[in-house]
């Protein structure tokens, strides 16, 4: 059962006694002592090597339709990329210009 409602007159009027107010607050609980978790450190990571398109540099080569098919077709008769084609001509143009190889510019 609720209270019974206390109106403005009778406040004034005196009939109502004045609620208790407190200057000061209630005393804080004690606060809890701070709790450290500690996590299972793991080992870093080693820094990854940079992906193909990361490291290297595109160039365009311009084929005339014939010699681009063939390239395809050796390509796909050999169960290579072209790419790996083009880059054993690189390698073969490099030998015959007297220049170190793929492998060997690599380290």
């Amino acid at each position: 059962m609720s209270p019974p409602k206390i109106d403005l007159k009778s406040i004034i009027a005196g009939d109502v006694a004045p609620a208790v107010v407190r200057d000061d607050p209630p005393p804080a609980p004690a606060p809890e002592p701070e709790r450290v978790v500690t996590l299972p450190q793991h080992p870093p990571t080693p820094p990854r090597r940079p992906r193909l398109k990361e490291r290297t540099h595109a160039i365009s080569v311009y084929l005339e339709p014939p010699v681009f098919e063939r390239l395809r077709v050796l390509a796909f008769e050999e169960r290579t990329k072209m790419h790996t084609l083009m880059l054993e001509a690189i390698d073969l143009l490099l030998k015959k210009r007297g220049q170190p190889s793929i492998k060997k510019l690599m380290g």
